[in-house]
């Protein structure tokens, strides 16, 4: 009888360069497999039953790590199995295919078994049958998602107790073009380089909230799987390390903790009725504390006693073809509604209106004692920047007596209570309170997303400006009972946490072990905190801080196993002195199998509006999904960043790229001087929004890129100024008292536009078409400006993606567009962008 032999032939998406026979394979130990008892000699399709049955009987894939069993390949590069007692066996055969590009290989198996393939657990192919002929070789092409990977493919081999258990497996290039040096190779590791869908696919910890005595923990996760992102919440117990799921899908709308009592409560959506809930976290006991409540968000009275809520009262709308335009951002033609405030009295489910009017009225904050309420109104006041002004005003709830702490103030924020209601504490940009905590050098004009902290005496209305002389931008402040205030801040590059002492009037920074603290929250009562952040090579995890020994314990690290999985690359800080004296930070990535003797292309990446890019592991551009694909990529906090002082900031006013760039075109030059392993003929850069407009304003001033992308990017800062839903308001900061026609050379000469003739670099422009921020006519205009001049340009729109490219195709492709773009050009590979368009 002849040996039946199989061709199986198959596609995945790699870059090779030569054809590889595996000389060295793992599998799982073998699986004997039994036949049924048969019942009836055939079954309900009358089909007898048969070996290709027992090949469909399902086996669930394992990790890598259960493939232990090592074979070698003879001189003809077969593998051979053992028999099994001359029994039919199963076995899995398992190995991976990496990649450093984009392309495609054909990997050919060959053996005389019945055979399952799956590539990344998807059955690809299949041979069932036992035809005594090779002219009956199938072959099936398979194309894996387009951007260099890891593809692991897994054998099922079915072998008679009589047959010869043997395969011999081939990976060859299809690539046509033979002077594209292309890298393959084959890995029985599960460890591998980072992709896209590793910084977007996956669970992670979101935020974690801790009770009011400390004894308990929220941690809020969110999994995104591509198609949707699944939300659930986890009840820690701080003692026992007690875990117990008690939300999934947001099912509990408002889950959070009581302002004093160790309870949960949520909001409970029966048909038009909302109810309060409360949960008891040891037992789990739901109780219910109010019935038919107002459907809004609700914010605890700090005594219980009741809840407060805001309710907009609804205006007309107008549905005319034909209409006139309210307010600059309000383009509907409807009015603005306006919002008022409401306590709801849990005692005697009454509710009182406490603010009414023609003006939208925002609570700040609420007293320990529940019995005054901070809230400011506005208005647009569009002679003058920054075109709104607030007033604040102290609410005494049992007299309905009413403070006013400030009127027509244009720069301050919000406020919030001091513990013992004594002070508040305010934040808002630099010119606050007729600035009196600008710190600034003689004719500058301070960054007005700079914001800083002050606090208000509430019996004499002084005010101090405590963040005068503090560098970091303030993100977040809290004032615990304890007496320190904690601020969540830009610290140059990073966000991290700082206490503040006021009657010392010192700042010590938290020890915690992130680079970006992205959610911080005290116990009311407790000397507790949690907080979540990242670091530049590691997802978002929770934390419990001890704020008396200052001890972190890590609670969440959902992303823990997949991040295990990464080869990532090392991270190393540039920093270098400019030529006008000033310290400009940064930091890059290196290629995680780097080679200090090979030449890399070079990416740079800088701010994109005015806060630094921080260090943070998931961004809109993932460095270390660069970084994989060969590049070393530097990303520089050029002049104007806030996190650096005030001086340091209000070098992005009125300047729109005239000393960034410098900073930018500098730093590159010295960070390949210093740096021999870079290709100065292949330097990219990349940027969005303001980051946009630099990547295009740089190419009007150097040659030194062989490639720019720029998304949602300004490429006339004056129809962006008028166009832009919020871009008045924006340049109220970047073009501060400067207008069209009193500026005319920072409208014209500094939009790269005006210079399009002036730009010989290849251009990528992407930009989703629902943009109110940076309109998509902005990537428009720059497209055919260079189009005219017969200019290498190419524009990419995003339909119906607003500023941020968010959903998951769609993400995708925008992403490997920009990949392959550079591929194009600091690769001289063209591949997968004509695979793409």
């Amino acid at each position: 009888m002849k040996k039946i032999v199989f061709l199986l032939l198959f596609s995945i998406c790699l870059k090779t360069f030569a054809q590889h026979t595996l000389s060295e394979l793992y599998g799982t130990q073998p699986v004997e497999v039994v036949k049924p008892f048969e019942v009836d000699t055939v079954d309900t399709k009358n089909k007898k039953f048969g070996d290709e049955n027992l090949l469909k009987l399902n086996l669930t894939i394992p990790e890598q790590s259960a493939f232990t069993k090592a074979y070698k390949a003879d001189t003809s590069g077969f593998f051979h199995l053992e028999p099994f007692d001359g029994k039919p066996f199963v076995q899995l055969f398992s190995f991976y295919v990496r990649s450093d590009g984009f392309g495609k290989a054909d990997v050919t198996v060959v053996s005389p078994a019945m055979l399952e393939i799956y590539v990344d657990d998807q059955l690809e192919s299949t041979k069932r049958t036992k035809e005594d002929s090779l002219h009956l070789a199938k072959e099936l092409s398979v194309e894996l998602a387009p951007y260099p990977r890891a593809a692991r493919v897994v054998i099922k081999l079915l072998c008679d107790a009589d047959g010869e258990g043997a395969l011999k497996i081939t990976v060859k290039d299809q690539a046509k073009d033979s002077t594209i040096r292309r890298e393959l190779s084959i890995s029985h590791m599960a460890q591998r380089k980072i992709v896209l869908d590793d910084v977007i696919l996956g669970k992670r910890a979101t935020d974690i909230t801790v009770s009011p005595q400390g004894n308990y923990a929220l941690i809020g996760y969110s999994e995104n799987n591509g198609t949707s992102s699944i939300s659930s919440t986890e009840l820690y117990t701080v003692k026992t390390g007690r875990r117990i799921v008690i939300d999934r899908g947001r099912q509990k709308a408002q889950l959070r903790w009581m302002p004093k009592t160790e309870k949960l409560y949520f909001v409970q959506r029966e048909g038009r009725q909302s109810n309060l809930i409360t949960i008891h976290p040891e037992t789990l006991e739901e109780s219910v504390l109010a019935k038919n409540i107002p459907n809004e968000q609700i914010l605890f009275s700090p005594d219980e006693k009741a809840f407060f809520f805001s309710r907009a009262e609804e205006t007309p709308r107008n549905n005319d073809p034909v209409f006139r335009m309210q307010t600059l951002t309000n383009r509907t033609g409807g009015l603005p509604s306006v919002s008022l405030i409401y306590r709801y009295d849990l005692a005697t489910g009454l509710t009182r209106q406490l603010t009414f009017g023609s003006k939208s009225t925002s609570l700040n904050d609420i007293s320990r004692d529940g019995g005054m309420l901070l809230f400011v109104t506005s208005d647009e006041v569009i002679t003058e920047r920054p075109f709104r002004k607030s007033a604040l005003f102290c609410l005494h709830l049992e007299t309905m007596q009413v403070d006013t702490l400030w009127i027509d103030e244009k720069y301050a924020s919000r406020a919030i209570f001091s513990p013992d209601a004594m002070q508040i504490l305010i934040t808002g940009a630099p010119e606050s309170f007729e600035g009196i905590g600008l710190n600034i050098d003689e004719g500058q004009i301070a960054n007005s997303y700079d914001t800083q902290a002050f606090i208000m005496d509430l019996s004499t209305r002084a005010i101090d400006p405590v963040t005068k002389d503090f560098h970091p931008s303030i993100q977040q402040a809290v004032w615990h009972p304890d007496g320190m205030i904690y601020f969540r801040v830009e610290d140059e590059d990073r966000v991290a946490i700082y206490s503040y002492h006021p009657a010392s009037r010192k700042y010590t920074k938290l020890p915690l072990p992130e680079d970006v603290i992205s959610q911080f929250n005290m116990a009311n009562f407790a000397s507790l905190a949690g907080y979540t952040g990242m670091s530049v090579s590691n997802s978002s995890r929770a934390y419990l801080f001890q704020l008396k020994n200052q001890q972190t314990t890590l609670v969440a690290d959902p992303y823990r196993e997949q991040l295990a999985l990464l080869k990532l690359g090392e991270v190393k800080d540039f920093n270098f002195i400019n030529s006008e004296a000033t310290a400009i930070k940064g930091y890059y990535y290196l290629p995680p199998d780097f080679d200090p003797e090979k030449k890399y292309p070079l990416i740079v990446n800088f701010y994109g509006g005015t806060s630094p890019t921080a260090r943070g592991f998931e961004s809109r551009y993932p460095m270390h999904v660069y970084a994989a694909l060969g590049y070393v990529i530097y990303v520089l906090q050029p002049s104007g960043a806030t996190g650096f002082g005030q001086q340091f900031s209000a070098m992005h006013v009125n300047t729109w790229g005239i000393r960034s760039s410098d900073d930018i075109i500098e730093g590159t030059k010295q960070f390949v001087q210093e740096h021999p392993f870079v290709d100065q003929a292949k330097i990219g850069c990349i940027g969005a929004s303001y980051g946009g407009f630099m990547a295009m304003y740089l190419q009007t001033k150097t040659d030194l890129f062989a490639a720019a992308v720029s998304h949602a990017g300004i490429s006339s800062i004056s129809s962006y100024w008028g166009e832009g839903y919020w871009g008045y308001s924006y340049s109220g900061a970047a073009s501060a008292d400067s207008y069209p026609w009193n500026n005319h050379d920072l409208y014209v000469h500094q939009s790269p536009l005006f210079s399009a003739d002036k730009i010989n670099t290849p251009l990528l422009l992407l930009h989703g078409t629902a943009d109110t921020n940076v309109p998509p006519g902005e990537s428009i205009q720059m497209y055919t400006a260079l189009k005219i001049l017969g200019k290498t340009v190419e524009l990419i729109q995003v339909r119906g993606e607003d500023h941020h490219i968010l959903t998951y195709d769609r993400r995708l492709k925008w992403n490997e567009s920009i990949f392959a773009w550079f591929e194009k050009w600091l690769k001289d590979d063209a591949a997968w962008w004509d695979s793409l368009y």
